[in-house]
């Protein structure tokens, strides 16, 4: 097979293999990489019997048998140790397309060091949880020039529903950020008025309800809290790790900018507080369980 005609997509996780699946099963050829063996037979069972996916354990592999390569990576740093490993088979005319949460700072290094050697270097972030990305109907953001983009655009019609430009390399993974801690801060305060509610002795199911049919519906209201958090599942699909993250590049961002944000440093504190009690791998709904009446009355506030 051609490299012009297969996928490269690195990185398998919970987003990025119902991603890569979508990707088969709507006409991609795929050379899929990810270090979890067990991946990749997941993967091929998502994709069915009818999906053209081939399999390697070496990101060299990717770079050299194919022209436009998926990262779906946690961080910029493993985005980077990847690409070190591709550096040398990486050839001019080659598209790399970063759908992870990246730093928008280091999204645009790569972007004008790769450039340069006319690698093209586009950020994608996504939205929408893994609901979404099973279904293919995910929010795509777009950083990177038009003529990149344009060519980006049919692999990125596969996975999303809601694609949109965001301007240069590194605006995409900016707006995701932002984007991320809008969402933080209104979970934050839909499992707080919880907490608060519950103290008070009010119905959470009706409070529940009240919030989505009020001026207090969120996302998190919406699709968290009767989903996740009531119930006591806590299992919609994002890691408590990854949050606290994202909240971290946007106070970055707004350092960077010089923008002091007084909510943005309180979800900030309080996702590092919940990282060092419950540690990163937790889903991100559990910030509720930080959050406390305290003994002889009072509000509830995040864990010291």
């Amino acid at each position: 097979m051609a490299a012009a005609d297969r996928l490269g997509f690195i990185g398998l996780g919970m987003m990025g293999l119902p991603m890569a699946a979508n990707a088969a099963r709507r006409g991609h050829a795929l050379l899929a990489c990810d270090a979890a063996p067990q991946r990749i037979a997941m993967l091929r069972e998502a994709a069915g019997a009818d999906a053209a996916v081939e399999a390697t354990a070496d990101p060299a592999a990717v770079a050299a048998a194919c022209r436009t390569i998926v990262l779906m990576l946690p961080t910029s740093k493993q985005v980077a140790s990847v690409i070190e490993v591709m550096r040398p088979a990486l050839t001019a005319g080659t598209l790399i397309i970063d759908m992870g949460s990246s730093l928008p700072a280091e999204t645009r290094r790569l972007s004008a060091e790769l450039g340069a050697a006319g690698i093209g270097f586009i950020d994608a972030p996504v939205s929408g949880g893994v609901p979404k990305a099973k279904n293919g109907t995910l929010a795509i953001l777009v950083g990177g020039p038009p003529a990149l983009v344009d060519r980006a655009w049919p692999v990125l019609e596969t996975m999303g529903e809601s694609i949109i430009r965001t301007g240069a390399a590194g605006s995409g993974h900016a707006m995701k950020a932002l984007n991320n801690f809008v969402y933080a801060a209104g979970l934050l305060a839909s499992v707080e008025a919880l907490r608060v509610g519950e103290a008070a002795g009010l119905d959470l199911s009706i409070l529940t309800d009240v919030l989505n049919a009020s001026s207090g519906r969120n996302v998190a209201t919406e699709t968290k809290l009767r989903q996740f958090v009531l119930n006591g599942a806590y299992n919609g699909g994002f890691k408590l790790g990854l949050m606290a993250k994202d909240i971290e590049t946007a106070a970055a961002l707004a350092d960077e900018v010089g923008v002091a944000g007084a909510s943005l440093a309180t979800c900030r504190d309080t996702w590092r507080r919940a990282l060092a009690e419950l540690g990163g791998d937790v889903d991100n709904t559990e910030i509720h369980k930080t959050v406390r009446v305290q003994a002889g009355g009072g509000l509830g506030k995040a864990a010291e």
